[in-house]
């Protein structure tokens, strides 16, 4: 199974992610989402989309004390993400 650093929907690096990552309908540790984006083999927000993820990482970011233009910096790959290859 492939490892990913950082989670395949909103870029949050996969170390930082208090619950180790998200869960697969059996239980099991996602290892491609975190827990935030990802529970019990669904999506917590199924209709959201990358630009709206990107506005939604961006904002928690500067809530978080992040300067803007780093926050700009790293939502920039969201849309390159596999969650939003589809989508593409």
């Amino acid at each position: 199974m492939k490892t990913y650093k950082n989670c395949q929907s909103c870029s949050m690096p996969m170390k930082r992610d208090e619950n180790g990552g998200g869960t697969e309908a059996d239980g099991t540790r996602s290892a491609k989402f975190c827990s935030h984006c990802y529970v019990g083999g669904h999506f917590t927000m199924p209709d959201v989309t990358a630009p709206q993820m990107q506005a939604l990482v961006r904002d928690k970011m500067v809530a978080m004390g992040f300067p803007k233009f780093l926050c700009g910096f790293f939502t920039h790959g969201i849309p390159k993400l596999e969650r939003w290859s589809a989508t593409r």
